[in-house]
């Protein structure tokens, strides 16, 4: 019969977890641990490795977000330049329609000679 019924014993965790009443009677509390300032520094060397990785992720960041805002004022300024060639047409086709020809040919080189002089 004493084969029958074993009982197994509480694990070691479970009775190092018990450790009595505390005084002040809050068992609801976790138990504090001794305080120990220099517990989670790390090395100096550690420390400024971990920096230098930090600026190296940054500078990284910053230069594919420079691409980025390049990419996108050069498509801008591609855009603001079609604008404007196509506004000029247009100028130049509605002159056609009052002036000859050759006179709107001869006021377009005029005003790419001003053009040129002003920049």
């Amino acid at each position: 019969m004493s084969e029958a019924i074993e009982t197994q014993a509480p694990t070691a965790s479970a009775a190092s977890a018990v450790k009595g009443m505390k005084k002040n009677g809050k068992q609801w509390h976790d138990n504090k641990s001794a305080f120990r300032p220099r517990a989670n520094q790390s090395s100096f060397e550690k420390r400024t490795a971990e920096r230098t990785a930090l600026m190296a992720v940054k500078a990284k960041e910053k230069e594919l977000k420079d691409v980025k805002v390049a990419v996108k004022q050069a498509q801008v300024d591609r855009i603001r330049t079609k604008r404007a060639a196509k506004e000029e047409r247009e100028r130049f086709a509605k002159m056609e329609e009052k002036m000859h020809k050759k006179r709107v040919e001869r006021l377009k080189r005029r005003e790419k000679r001003n053009k040129m002089l002003k920049s």
